[in-house]
């Protein structure tokens, strides 16, 4: 149609609740026709056809708490592993050090002045199990040393207590 389309895009923390969800869902009806998608490193692009409405959608995005940028040559959201929240073999915590790392490079997200797009993955041990093969820069939560196994303990705390055994470390 020879119609712009112009993307805004909005860093989402990897856990969502269902009411950031249907924010994001009440901003694309206001703003973009209903619609917008997730990325694959969890960012929410919101698609519009009419530039006026590019600003005031900033705005808004902006006053819910979310930071606007990812966009060209600048650090996109990073993606990790699911860590402590759901997997029974992770060495370390993913969100926390995520977040840790991305207050710190958060102006790199919010300018384009990298020499290229860059791509940053977190896992949470050496499984590896993300998206870390395809980054341009992969941090690794590994153990410093084995984690002590309270054996009674762990047919309580774990569905699967096999999966011990998937860990290098034994975790």
């Amino acid at each position: 149609t020879g119609d712009k389309l112009f993307t805004v895009r909005a860093a989402s923390p990897r856990l969502l609740a269902i009411t950031s969800i249907r924010e994001f869902c009440d901003l694309a009806d206001k703003y973009c026709d209903g619609y917008l998608r997730f990325t694959s490193r969890n960012n929410v692009e919101f698609l519009l056809s009419d530039e006026s409405k590019v600003d005031p959608l900033i705005k808004d995005v902006e006053a819910l708490g979310y930071p606007i940028g990812g966009m060209g040559n600048a650090i996109s959201n990073p993606v990790h592993t699911q860590g402590w929240v759901h997997c029974h073999s992770s060495a370390s915590d993913a969100s926390g050090v995520v977040k840790a790392l991305m207050d710190e490079l958060m102006p790199r997200f919010n300018s384009m002045d990298l020499p290229g797009k860059l791509r940053l993955a977190y896992a949470c041990c050496l499984n590896m199990c993300g998206a870390v093969h395809c980054s341009d820069i992969a941090v690794l939560g590994v153990h410093t040393r084995a984690p002590v196994i309270e054996h009674d303990d762990l047919p309580k705390m774990c569905e699967i207590p096999t999966l011990v055994a998937s860990c290098p470390t034994g975790a």
